[in-house]
């Protein structure tokens, strides 16, 4: 399995130019990706540099992608007079339509001291050579360690409840209905922007262990030990990174998933975006189930 991870700014290169079909063929030219996973997708928000009124960009890469099951998560959503309609968030594109869609809206504790907008997770589930796979991206908050931490904690959290659902009974009789279960449980791959450093204590308390589920760990160091991690975030956009370069786009497995990882790999060349895509290729039958 490959999958992709790109906070790709709303199309905007270093360039200036918001161009998402030069979005699209950069992940292709990284591989033939069974899941693309995306953050900062823009519907109707020409307050973003370069975008037009009225571009809906979740519409606009589910055409460039036919053949993928496109699945959208909304962080921002707002009704604008003279505008109307503003999205703002994430997407996955799955080469097979998921077995269920989960949207999890991440903490927002007020910060009145620095600017912050509403964060989520978009959470799906595959049918994978290992079994029901969850599929996360997420999506986390910049300028508020206060909100960034209850974040990150809440994506602990879910991997636990995700763990717990593995027990629910399949209620049969329940079929065809919303309380029909379909799967879920701790075997996931969790990717985004993060926005803190690889050296960030966040991160390792992030990756501590959880009772009853298996624990996130960084797939860069299970596909390439004793390697620093490459830089995702400023390494050619100056005007607002101000020379500063850093990780802040991961691939997070579950540790039952550890021995799938074979190899993860930042691409360093394009400059589609003010971050650089990362891949991750994964052999899940050989994990049992």
């Amino acid at each position: 399995m490959l999958a992709i991870t790109w906070n790709i700014q709303w199309g905007r290169g270093v360039d200036g130019r918001v161009d998402l079909e030069r979005i699209v063929a950069t992940a292709r030219a990284m591989g033939d990706f069974d899941l693309l996973c995306l953050q900062e997708v823009a519907d109707n928000y020409p307050g973003l540099k370069g975008a037009a009124p009225g571009d809906n960009q979740f519409a606009r890469l589910a055409q460039l992608l036919p053949g993928y099951h496109a699945t959208e998560g909304i962080a921002v959503e707002r009704h604008t007079p003279g505008l109307g309609r503003q999205r703002f968030g994430n997407m996955i594109f799955s080469r097979t339509p998921p077995l269920q869609v989960l949207r999890h809206q991440l903490p927002w504790p007020a910060d009145a001291l620095v600017a912050s907008m509403p964060r989520m997770a978009l959470e799906i589930v595959i049918d994978s050579a290992a079994g029901p796979m969850r599929v996360i991206t997420a999506h986390l908050e910049y300028y508020s360690l206060r909100q960034r931490t209850a974040q990150l904690e809440a994506l602990r959290a879910l991997q636990s409840e995700a763990a717990g659902h593995a027990a629910d009974p399949a209620w049969p009789e329940r079929q065809g209905q919303p309380f029909e279960t379909r799967p879920r449980e701790g075997r996931a791959l969790l990717c985004g922007d993060f926005n803190c450093d690889a050296r960030d204590p966040l991160l390792a308390r992030f990756q501590q262990g959880l009772a009853g589920a298996p624990a996130w760990t960084d797939a860069w160091k299970l596909a390439n030990p004793g390697q620093r991690h490459p830089t995702t975030v400023g390494l050619y956009d100056d005007d607002q990174w101000k020379g500063e370069h850093q990780c802040f786009d991961f691939f997070f497995v579950s540790s039952d998933l550890a021995g799938s990882v074979r190899r993860v790999a930042v691409d360093s060349a394009t400059q589609a975006s003010d971050h650089q895509p990362l891949l991750i290729e994964m052999d899940l039958a050989r994990q049992s189930r």
